[in-house]
């Protein structure tokens, strides 16, 4: 997993100068991330309303991350090249190369871009750094580029910043080529050039960088894939940003941080550890029903009633006996038939959670009483696979529940179920959530690489665990189970659906770690979670994943 770092510059009367410390994930174990729109807001308040300078901003950006870039690489002696865009971003670089010439390193600047676009304490830098014996070379062509390139010790990007807004061509795409091809280490200026502040996305060529030092916050782009993995290893500072600016409650997306487990009662019995109902299963379909119903339980939830076609009960429990099973009656395809509809509300009334979805097929029949079962259930329901399916085709049907509705799509089902084509929803996944969330009043999860929830409220949580190892049959059902056992704990549904996300993703992680990430199966993250638990209750997962070294 690529760990996230802050960098605090502080002065200390009894050491020379400004010094930096490396902290943890921070102190709250949360982090506000940032649009590109909303950063651009944080830098005028920082400057209108405090008072400080676009100077000063820009000066802590470079002091910090010169401070990466000695504790990472080391700078006397060693040759840098500092590629500098017209912006704003090419002032950081140049304050970067600045700090270089000064820390006893050799730097030569090469510009992307017109210096005569420079502004304010872009051009201030440019003008500073032109009296000092540093090479300053408008580039033309990248080959002007290549031998230095070839010889340093390490490459500085500062050719675009966070507000990319189109696809990169031409010389900018032919330095970024140069750069990926050099073999050196490369640090990235808030975001590697070429990825979408925003999306993450790639904007027809970008760099990968070995360290990103972000300012401010960390952009949306620098924490969603593809960005994210182009990132290398991610630093932020707050370039003396108050408190009050990057924890406000106006950033809506965060990382998805710690959720402290309820206490489990040395009197606790199965029932108060959570009773589900699971609605699940179909002939051939023998897996999601057993793996979701089996999660819960190894997430620490109590009591699993599953409900599934009676031809394929005796399979199952051979495998699951702690689950309670409800043989229903079958369509002629072996799936739920719609005759079971009011033994099954009368199950569902004596429960915590229903549990819709699993292998349930896409029957015609089922389909209708799935969405019929949705309509009438009174108790807070998962909907999971073949349940999201068939609620695609009347989604509305949600607004009119009163209690908390919890949605696991993937990037297909999330498709249905909004009517946006998935590359629509890949290029504008924060927007397309947070409104689906709040029209169906319910907590989401959209799965993927580092999966996001969005709550009704319009709150995002972007997640961090997990690998691509579990892009397997069968790992959505044990994180609806997880989930399930989270709810059955006592947790909200959204303090739940974020919970079970994370110990998901890091029983996926412990089982890679133990196998390899090439050929983990749900049963393996299953037979992981016991583990995970037990971790987060130790206190054991914050030091892989929230708060690395302080230096």
């Amino acid at each position: 997993m690529q760990r996230l770092y802050f960098v605090k510059i502080t002065t200390d009367p009894h050491l020379m100068g400004t010094t930096v410390i490396f902290t943890g994930f921070d102190e709250e174990r949360y982090m506000k991330l940032a649009t590109v729109e909303e950063m651009r807001f944080l830098d005028r308040s920082a400057m209108e309303k405090l008072g400080i300078s676009e100077e000063i901003l820009m000066e802590n950006a470079a002091l910090a991350s010169i401070r990466v870039l000695q504790r990472e690489i080391g700078i006397s002696g060693k040759k840098f090249v500092v590629f500098c865009g017209s912006g704003n971003n090419g002032g950081d670089g140049l304050a970067v190369a600045r700090l270089i010439h000064s820390n006893g390193g050799m730097v030569k600047i090469f510009l992307t871009g017109d210096r005569k676009k420079y502004r304010g304490a872009a051009k201030t830098n440019l003008d500073i750094i032109s009296r000092l014996p540093v090479l300053v070379i408008d580039l033309r062509a990248t080959a002007d580029a290549r031998k230095d390139v070839m010889h340093c010790d390490a490459v500085i990007d500062a050719i675009f910043g966070t507000g990319l807004d189109r696809e990169v061509k031409g010389l900018a795409a032919d330095v970024i080529g140069l750069v990926n091809a050099c073999r050196h280490k490369v640090i990235s200026l808030d975001i590697p050039s070429g990825v979408n502040g925003n999306t993450g996305e790639i904007m027809g060529a970008a760099v990968k960088a070995d360290y990103t030092v972000t300012f401010g916050l960390p952009k949306i782009g620098n924490i969603l894939y593809p960005g994210h993995e182009l990132c290398g290893k991610l630093f932020v500072t707050h370039i003396s940003f108050p408190p009050s600016f990057y924890a406000s409650d106006d950033l809506k997306v965060e990382i998805n941080g710690y959720v402290a487990l309820p206490p489990r009662p040395a009197e606790a019995y199965k029932g108060s550890m959570g009773d589900v109902l699971f609605i699940a299963g179909a002939a051939n379909y023998y897996g999601a029903p057993y793996f979701a119903a089996m999660s819960f339980m190894k997430s620490g939830g109590g009591y699993a009633r599953l409900a599934a076609p009676q031809s394929i009960i005796s399979t199952m429990a051979k495998k699951g006996r702690e689950i309670v099973y409800l043989p229903q009656e079958e369509t002629a395809a072996g799936s739920i038939a719609l005759k079971n509809k009011q033994q099954l509300l009368t199950a569902a009334n004596g429960v915590d959670l229903v549990v819709i979805g699993p292998g349930l097929s896409l029957q015609e029949e089922t389909a209708r009483l799935v969405k019929e079962l949705i309509s009438k259930i009174k108790i807070p329901l998962l909907i999971d696979g073949d349940g999201l399916t068939a609620l695609a085709s009347d989604p509305s049907i949600l607004q009119k529940r009163k209690a908390q509705t919890i949605l696991t799509p993937h990037l297909g089902e999330m498709a249905r179920l909004t009517g946006k084509s998935a590359a629509e929803i890949s290029k504008n996944k924060i927007t397309i959530l947070q409104e689906t969330a709040k029209k169906l009043k319910a907590a989401i999860v959209l799965k993927g690489a580092h999966s996001l929830i969005g709550l009704p409220d319009g709150r995002v949580y972007v997640n961090l665990s997990g690998n691509a190892g579990m892009a397997t049959a069968g790992s959505g059902d044990v994180l609806t189970g997880c989930i399930a056992a989270m709810c059955g704990m006592g947790l909200t549904p959204g303090e739940a659906t974020r919970k079970g996300v994370f110990l998901h993703g890091y029983a996926g992680d412990l089982a890679a770690h133990k196998k390899g990430a090439d050929g983990i199966t749900a049963r393996d993250i299953m037979e992981f979670l016991p583990q995970a638990m037990k971790n987060d209750r130790a206190g054991n997962i914050e030091a892989e994943y929230f708060a690395p070294p302080v230096i």
